[in-house]
């Protein structure tokens, strides 16, 4: 079997990619590095084909997906607050992106296509546990930019005959995540404050709460999409399960401080999970305590991760309150 992994030098690709040289899969990663990292790789270097390119932009990268039988698509520029600030970058990678990589997978004669898509296409949902049909509504340009590549691919399978799924992925957490970008995912932030032994910075009472989903989970997720017969579906993947921030800390251990709650924010994300249980046969596996105790295992992957303080993280969303502010937030 060939597959293809776009973005799979980031945190959830890399993990993908470990699992499908474990089923003896050839496997080609596409990646510009902007968000992943080549040491996610490392370990497996001399068993894949790695081609660094930019996928918004047609190049001879797409040879690539000749004769290819699975693709996964990953790679995507992600974060809330630079995607308000650079609105075309985000157009540019997510959605030229999508274009090019699906035109590139049909044109290749791609057996399966998988598209990772976003929770945060449902905005400010009011229906929890929050099912597949629920309203769409993206609150910053990252989060339409992934409904908009899903809403392609989709459109693709349909006119294109292209076998096509979507899954949309809930606070995804584990190894190998994010140490870098502009102020926002919640383990990263935290696991370097902890290093740091300085107080963990939580978002307003604290009391939000969130579907964390630990990352082999997720892979199994894609795994079990990739193999299914359907074509033209949209699954939610997450954990069956909601913490609060402050019930995160209390397994983190150690001191917080409080910071003013950010706009167009949800104070509760929980994946139904219904349907992909239903179709897939996908269960989660890692419960938030044991998630939590894999990653202390690994905290000295945020050893160089930036040190976040109220201070600084004021500076770091002024853009993200100014054009925000006047969302509902619930």
């Amino acid at each position: 079997m060939r597959s293809i992994v776009t973005g799979g030098a980031g945190f959830i690709g890399s993990h993908l990619v470990d699992a499908l040289l474990q089923q003896g899969h050839e496997v080609t990663v596409l990646d510009n590095f902007s968000t992943g990292r080549r040491e996610n790789l490392f370990h497996v270097s001399q068993d894949i084909n790695l081609i660094e390119c930019d996928l918004g932009v047609e190049g001879k990268w797409s040879s690539e997906f000749q004769g290819v039988d699975w693709v996964f698509h990953l790679a995507a520029l992600a974060d809330i607050v630079p995607s308000i600030q650079q609105p075309q970058a985000y157009f540019r990678a997510n959605v030229d992106g999508t274009f090019n990589v699906v035109q590139a997978a049909r044109m290749g004669g791609a057996t399966r296509f998988v598209y990772v898509a976003s929770s945060s296409s449902y905005g400010l949902p009011d229906i929890f546990p929050t099912p597949e049909s629920a309203d769409i509504d993206p609150q910053y340009p990252y989060a339409l930019t992934k409904y908009l590549g899903e809403t392609l691919i989709m459109h693709w399978g349909k006119v294109y005959e292209l076998p096509v799924l979507s899954l949309r992925f809930f606070n995804v957490y584990g190894p190998r995540s994010r140490t870098s970008g502009t102020y926002g995912a919640v383990f990263g932030v935290f696991l370097a404050q902890k290093l740091a032994n300085v107080p963990y910075t939580v978002v307003g009472d604290g009391s939000q709460t969130r579907d964390f989903t630990y990352v082999t989970d997720v892979v199994q997720a894609l795994i079990a999409a990739v193999q299914s017969s359907r074509s033209g579906a949209v699954y939610n993947v997450g954990s069956g399960a909601t913490i609060s921030v402050n019930r995160l800390v209390e397994l983190l251990g150690g001191e917080k401080v409080f910071i003013p709650k950010r706009p167009g924010e949800p104070d509760c994300t929980f994946a139904d999970i219904s349907k992909i249980q239903a179709e897939l046969g996908w269960h989660p596996e890692v419960t938030i305590e044991r998630g939590v105790s894999r990653l202390l295992e690994h905290i000295e992957y945020w050893r160089d991760a930036p040190v976040w303080t109220p201070d600084s993280i004021a500076t770091a969303t002024q853009d993200w309150f100014r054009y925000l502010g006047s969302s509902d937030s619930g």
